[in-house]
């Protein structure tokens, strides 16, 4: 299910220019140890320097993001990389029946 945004529109998304920075270096799969979507949504796990990872998820149609991470901005850079991921290559992200 490709997203019909681009990433100049992704980025405008954004809260500030060191969140699209760090957004923009967690736009590959290899920085996610979940990556998951439905019709509905796009969700994942991503790595920090905690023990757990943070739980990010997207609702696709009204373009609303979710995190645990701590960050007081939004959308946090997970959510913005995790979206700017999914519009490029939403071919690595796994479909499931979730929603």
């Amino acid at each position: 299910m490709p997203l019909n945004l681009t990433e100049e529109q992704i980025i405008q998304l954004a809260p500030d220019a060191a969140s699209v920075k760090a957004g923009k270096g967690l736009a590959v799969p290899g920085k996610w140890v979940l990556l998951a979507c439905s019709e509905r949504a796009v969700w994942g796990h991503c790595q920090g320097s905690g023990k757990n990872p943070y739980q990010t998820a997207i609702d696709l149609n009204d373009i609303a993001f979710k995190c645990s991470c701590p960050s007081r901005k939004f959308p946090c850079k997970h959510g913005l990389g995790l979206l700017l991921l999914f519009a490029a290559q939403a071919g690595t992200v796994r479909t499931s029946r979730r929603t």
